[in-house]
């Protein structure tokens, strides 16, 4: 359990009530009660206080005056939110340790520290840093390099030699490093192109569960620090990620794509293959993306979800938008016919 008074200091924030008041942990504003501590992101939320049994409220100034009870004072409270969770971690501890079932090979190299759990296979020359660990039923292949405290869940795979930096986060069943979809027509069928180069991950990188990103075939698969990446996520073979861009659940990006720093790209989004993507880029949810985006913003495409009757029409017109274009080029025309004649007429 954690103290008001004491969260206040760890979060350097003021608060406001009882110092002593004890929570054990955090809830929303719907489901929290007197021993969960809450907060609001933002003004549309203020009118759901009234009804809140939370002890404390993480809350902007702007906002102390609609919430009477305990409270942190924060000028970002989403942020001190996210911060705040850290303060009540309760997920499993590392032992330390490798389980009797694990299957480490003689060369492999690990640093003080490292977890390895049951049932684990750690290939010849792979290298794991300090504190590095290693879920159940993981698989480390040959050569590969792990860097210090990160962080694989049960079931992620990671192929020979793939590399990934320190403090990263890798979530359950995340495939790294397998061949890129890479062949070439023949006469007797698709020969396959070997993928030859690797996947390089960089510092601080977060990847959700079931996610795939794909060796180089001639070029590095690279995701630079701080990027963030969501479940079932596809990254083809020689992409390239720049540092703290965001990609949600579901987005597919095609080889060799380049993605600027700090973009983000939202669900179920799709990149077309040999694209740039500048800096401080935003896509929008399925968001299909055919050719490069040159200057930062905000972009997006795809149509709203309406009624079927409406959607329904909306569709029988878009099947008849090349005949009513060349009927409208063929009126713009008469009509410059038309005011052509008329001139010369008034002349």
């Amino acid at each position: 359990m954690r103290q008001l008074a004491e969260l206040a200091a760890a979060l350097s924030l003021e608060f406001r009530g009882d110092g002593a008041r004890e929570f054990v942990g955090l809830a929303s504003l719907e489901t929290a009660d007197a021993q969960r501590l809450s907060f609001v992101a933002g003004k549309k939320f203020v009118a759901q206080l009234d009804s809140s049994n939370a002890g404390a409220i993480i809350v902007h100034p702007d906002f102390l005056s609609a919430w009477s009870g305990d409270c942190l004072i924060s000028t970002n409270p989403y942020l001190s939110f996210a911060q705040a969770t850290w303060l009540f971690d309760d997920r499993p501890a590392p032992t330390g340790a490798v389980h009797p079932s694990a299957v480490v090979a003689e060369d492999a190299q690990l640093a003080a520290g490292v977890t390895v759990d049951a049932n684990a296979v750690i290939e010849a020359g792979a290298v794991l840093g300090a504190d590095v660990w290693i879920g159940a039923n993981c698989y480390v292949g040959a050569h590969a390099q792990i860097g210090a405290r990160t962080q694989l869940r049960p079931g992620v795979v990671v192929y020979h030699a793939v590399q990934i930096g320190e403090d990263c986060l890798v979530h359950g069943n995340t495939v790294l490093g397998c061949d890129g979809f890479g062949f070439a027509p023949s006469a007797q069928g698709w020969q396959k192109i070997l993928q030859l180069a690797t996947v390089k991950i960089g510092n601080r990188v977060e990847i959700g569960a079931s996610t795939t990103i794909d060796r180089g075939a001639l070029h590095d698969t690279v995701i630079s620090d701080g990027v963030i990446i969501d479940n079932q996520v596809h990254i083809a073979h020689g992409v390239q990620v720049g540092e703290q861009t965001a990609i949600a659940g579901a987005v597919a990006i095609a080889g060799s794509t380049v993605i600027g720093k700090r973009c983000t790209i939202a669900g179920q989004a799709g990149l077309a293959d040999h694209i740039v993507i500048a800096d401080d880029v935003h896509i929008g949810g399925q968001g299909r993306v055919a050719s490069s985006v040159t200057t930062a913003g905000h972009y997006a495409s795809g149509s709203n979800l309406q009624p079927i009757k409406e959607w329904s029409r909306s569709a029988v017109r878009f099947g008849q938008l090349d005949a009513m274009s060349k009927r409208i080029a063929q009126l713009e025309k008469r009509l410059e016919a038309l005011a052509s004649t008329s001139e010369k007429s008034g002349s």
